[in-house]
């Protein structure tokens, strides 16, 4: 079986805990090479996971001609520089959200794949699970009628100081960490730009630490999302249409669970199977390369969310 040599630029939470747990588990990857500036994380990588190669810089890492694919957690100011990097080296790049921090930097990164003629994806693991999809196929089914108005708010306490999501340099704040992941989920659901976008936020130590942004779509549709760093955790989506109203808890974390959808007076809770859902998304991609198709998100859609998250920056 043919399989991608994944490389992973940084030794960051999400890659220990997620990343390199998905490489491991997915059937078309091999977890190839790791590449981290910090000594100590260095040995904790070379006793803890089975990589064939550690490098001590990221450029030594892209030069690596077996490397044929980088997954990129570092830090969103981040995002481009290495993107482009690994792409000029020749690879194809899977980056965490979001991609760019402007529709700029994600048309730049754009042309940089397109030029090369790699694959390039921005990370949203919940797009892979069993919840999203089932929630997708009742919308595209028409029992909810004509969609009226959409909900979604994820937020939760930030406690640990000094986190990076705090650092306006590194490209923190809510919005690019929780909040994208609503401007995503509309997008999945409109498949369009809004026509308006009003919001409020509040900021502490430079960045966005709660937002609540409300669209208008031109057929009358509104929407909002909530994002946050300062309250009790709170991950949830509502779909209200004119003959139903779909509840979504957990839509952007969490694996199985129930959605209720209530029709006609009824109530109907729906389970929804667990998932790896980054397992799913290094699979996907990894066949992707090997198939020669086209990855689950694609780049103008990811075009479209950071062109309605400088939107959103430029009304807040």
């Amino acid at each position: 079986m043919k399989k991608i040599n994944w490389g992973i630029l940084g030794y960051a939470s999400i890659a220990k805990d997620s990343g390199i747990p998905a490489i491991l588990d997915a059937k078309h990857a091999h977890l190839y090479a790791l590449a981290t500036r910090d000594q100590e994380e260095m040995q904790e990588a070379k006793k803890k996971e089975p990589f064939d190669k550690i490098y001590g810089s990221y450029e030594e890492l892209l030069e690596d001609k077996d490397v044929h694919a980088i997954y990129i957690p570092l830090p969103n100011s981040l995002h481009k520089e290495w993107t482009v990097k690994a792409l000029e080296k020749g690879k194809h790049v899977l980056c965490e959200k979001p991609l760019g921090l402007s529709e700029e930097e994600v048309v730049h990164m754009m042309k940089r794949a397109e030029e090369q003629d790699k694959l390039l994806m921005e990370g949203f693991m919940y797009r892979y699970t069993p919840r999203i999809q089932k929630v997708m196929e009742i919308v595209d089914s028409g029992v909810l009628g004509e969609i009226r108005h959409i909900d979604a708010s994820f937020r939760f306490m930030m406690e640990e100081e000094g986190d990076i999501r705090m650092d306006k340099d590194l490209g923190g704040g809510a919005l690019y960490d929780v909040g994208s992941y609503g401007v995503n989920f509309l997008t999945l659901l409109m498949k369009k730009e809004p026509i308006s976008i009003l919001g409020t936020k509040k900021v502490r130590e430079g960045v966005d630490v709660q937002s609540t942004v409300l669209f208008e779509y031109e057929d009358g549709v509104t929407a909002v999302i909530h994002s946050g760093f300062n309250s009790f955790e709170k991950n949830e989506a509502e779909i209200i249409g004119t003959q139903g109203r779909l509840r979504i808890p957990d839509p952007f974390l969490y694996n199985d669970g129930t959605i209720t959808l209530y029709v006609e007076g009824k109530k109907e809770d729906i389970y929804v199977e667990p998932c790896e859902k980054f397992t799913e998304e290094f699979e996907d991609f990894s066949v992707s390369i090997l198939d020669g198709k086209l990855p689950l998100l694609s780049l103008s859609e990811t075009r479209m969310n950071a062109r309605i998250l400088d939107r959103i920056f430029a009304v807040i």
